[in-house]
């Protein structure tokens, strides 16, 4: 029996329920809704300096994870912890400080398992602020200092994966520049 779309009324003549957790949470519904994002994107954590930091938009891995050092207990549920926004680059790095929401084992792309301590930051995207449980770890090596997971991106954007920084180059010699959308 094919399906009847959720806005037309049943045989009897009721109208349908559509009881939607997009609906309930106030997000949009439709993908055209939605707004699209590169696969690569310019973010800014606006509870600290307005550095911008390159994310990986990432739809392969369900949480969120943040280049972080010296991360340390701050007091009352918070965790103090350094941000080094560019790669390959030094003499940028920020301090925050964030509310810890746990420790989760999250499982790396090579396969390997490890503890990380989970933030909760806000993040900025183009004209966007919501917030973001984000983990902690070393991202030394990666090509990004953060990516941006599912879990943040769902019932908010669509990924195109052929475009990048759709929503500002993030110079920040040019402050203007983050955040404009085309």
């Amino acid at each position: 029996m094919p399906r009847r779309p959720p806005h037309e009324p049943s045989p009897s003549g009721e109208p349908a329920r559509r009881i939607d957790a997009a609906a309930r949470s106030g997000r949009p519904l439709r993908d055209e809704a939605l707004c699209r994002v590169g696969w690569r994107e310019w973010i800014v954590l606006p509870s600290g300096p307005t550095l911008p930091i390159k994310v990986k938009v990432d739809t392969g891995a369900r949480s969120s994870a943040l280049h972080a050092t010296g991360i340390e207990p701050a007091g009352q549920g918070l965790l103090r912890f350094t941000v080094h926004p560019h790669q390959r680059r030094s003499g940028d790095e920020v301090e925050l400080v964030a509310p810890l929401v746990d420790h989760r084992e999250v499982r790396s792309s090579s396969g390997i398992a490890e503890p990380r301590p989970t933030v909760r930051l806000e993040v900025a995207l183009g004209p966007h602020r919501w917030p973001v449980e984000v983990t902690l770890t070393r991202r030394d090596r990666m090509g990004f200092r953060m990516l941006l997971g599912r879990t943040a991106l769902r019932g908010r954007f669509l990924v195109d994966p052929g475009a990048s920084f759709l929503h500002g180059h993030g110079d920040p010699r040019e402050p203007h520049t983050l955040g404009n959308t085309p």
